[in-house]
């Protein structure tokens, strides 16, 4: 037996006890007061104030740990507010991981169940709310509840993926996990155009497999027009040797700098971590001389995050900006998925317009054939998920806004989506259309009626 119902007693006791807590909490919060899950950490980059007489944040604390691994029949039970981080340990000390890990520690796998969560293995695997088998969920109108793809509840459970916590809070996950091999081969190929490298990724999609190389992993990086890499990674018994790249080397410059390499699963995991993909750059992390006096234990995305926190709270940036005569500068921070077919374009479009670099390339395909209503991707269509995460300089005349509503149109002139953890500009019309208004509203209520939680276009797009 797997799920909830599955938990040895004293586990399911002490959970179910955490659970009439937390509903007892939401309960008690009085009509009109907004509230919040007080979660020490976020991947999201819609920033607000949090200072509110009328908010409050829920303890959820109970639910940040792994309940139970089944390493026979490969599914753990989790609650909703692990992270990646402990949710991967957990689960490789039994030779077993998750069948999509973000790349970042600190998310969540609620977070990225409610929200949308993406990595090198989901080109074989889809997105993590397809490895979910039941999810346990306190609603908006206060009823906690079981969804599975098959029970009373299952317009939610297919609903809940890129809701947002607007429809509820997911409180515990049973999830499906996969065996490991203790290293991932990884070997770079270089692209000279980006016609070439979405061709590269089409055929990958077909053979699971390039010039020889297993596809277990995929992901790339484009540096210019005229660099482009893609990382193919396979699992492996065997390391002829190990890189670190938690020290002093910083891992996206080894694609430019060797053609092969071997990591642990772990450090494979968390590649991308250490120095926020590339993001670290503006801290002084990556240089050479700072970095060995920057602690290892401070080299981490969440870490970066809270200093962008502190840089939008007080106006740190833009302030220097105006005292030099620097241009004013947007912040462009996006995940957007675009059909392979079209990934050229749109890569040409970014770098030539928005002339940003780099840009993360992860192929992704989802895994059935059921499709998730919020978030319409196509069963097996081959998309690629362009990451951007900077500044980039306005031109004279242009203000705050510019480039990212340039981006939404084009991706919506190629057929594509926007992940929506940060900031959106859609007018409400297009956003139901892009979005499946009429099957969120459906969604609203039954789970909240009375418009408890916010709504999925006044979170995403008003930032309320």
């Amino acid at each position: 037996m797997t799920g909830l119902a599955g938990l040895p007693p004293a586990k399911l006791a002490a959970h179910e006890a955490a659970v009439a807590r937390l509903r007892d909490a939401y309960a008690a919060v009085p009509a009109g007061v907004s509230v919040r899950l007080a979660k020490p950490t976020s991947n999201l980059f819609r920033f607000r104030d949090t200072a509110s007489a009328s908010r409050v944040y829920l303890d959820v604390s109970d639910f940040s740990h792994v309940l139970h691994v089944n390493a026979e029949d490969k599914t753990a039970v989790v609650g909703a507010m692990t992270t990646y981080e402990d949710l991967a340990d957990a689960t490789l000390r039994h030779g077993l991981m998750p069948l999509v890990v973000p790349q970042l520690k600190t998310i969540t796998l609620g977070g990225a169940v409610t929200g949308l969560g993406i990595e090198s293995t989901s080109i074989r695997s889809g997105l993590p709310h397809e490895s979910v088998t039941e999810m346990e969920i306190l609603t908006g109108d206060g009823r906690v509840v079981i969804a599975t793809a098959d029970n009373e509840h299952r317009d939610l459970f297919y609903g809940f993926p890129n809701s947002y916590g607007t429809l509820g809070y997911s409180l515990a996950l049973t999830i499906e996990l996969e065996p490991v091999a203790p290293y991932v081969h990884l070997r770079h190929f270089a692209f000279s155009d980006p016609k070439a490298c979405m061709d590269a990724i089409a055929e990958i999609a077909r053979a699971g497999e390039y010039q020889g190389h297993r596809a277990d992993f995929i992901d790339g990086t484009a540096f210019s027009p005229d660099e482009l890499y893609l990382t193919v990674g396979a699992f492996s018994d065997k390391a002829p040797w190990r890189s670190d790249y938690t020290g002093q080397k910083v891992f996206y410059q080894s694609q430019q700098a060797t053609r092969e390499d071997f990591l642990t699963i772990r450090d494979y995991l968390w590649r991308w971590d250490t120095d926020w993909f590339w993001c670290s750059r503006p801290f002084g992390v990556q240089n050479k001389y700072l970095r060995p006096l920057w602690p290892r234990r401070y080299r981490r995305s969440d870490v970066y995050r809270k200093l962008v926190a502190l840089d939008r709270k007080y106006g740190l940036t833009a302030k220097l900006d105006s005292r030099t005569g620097r241009p004013a500068k947007e912040s462009v921070i996006q995940d957007v998925e675009i059909p392979v077919e079209k990934g050229a374009d749109f890569l040409q479009f970014f770098i030539r317009e928005v002339k940003m670099t780099p840009v993360w390339m992860c192929p992704l395909r989802l895994r059935g054939q059921r499709t998730w209503p919020l978030y319409p991707l196509q069963p097996g269509e081959v998309y690629v998920n362009f990451g951007f995460w900077g500044m980039a300089s306005l031109p004279a005349g242009q203000g705050d806004g510019y480039y990212n509503r340039r981006i939404e149109d084009e991706v919506s002139a190629l057929g594509g989506h926007k992940s929506l953890y940060s900031t959106s500009f859609y007018g409400e019309e297009e956003f139901r259309r892009r979005y499946n208004g009429e099957a969120y509203d459906k969604l609203k209520a039954t789970y909240d009626g009375g418009g408890r939680l916010l709504g999925l276009y006044d979170k995403c797009v008003r930032g309320r």
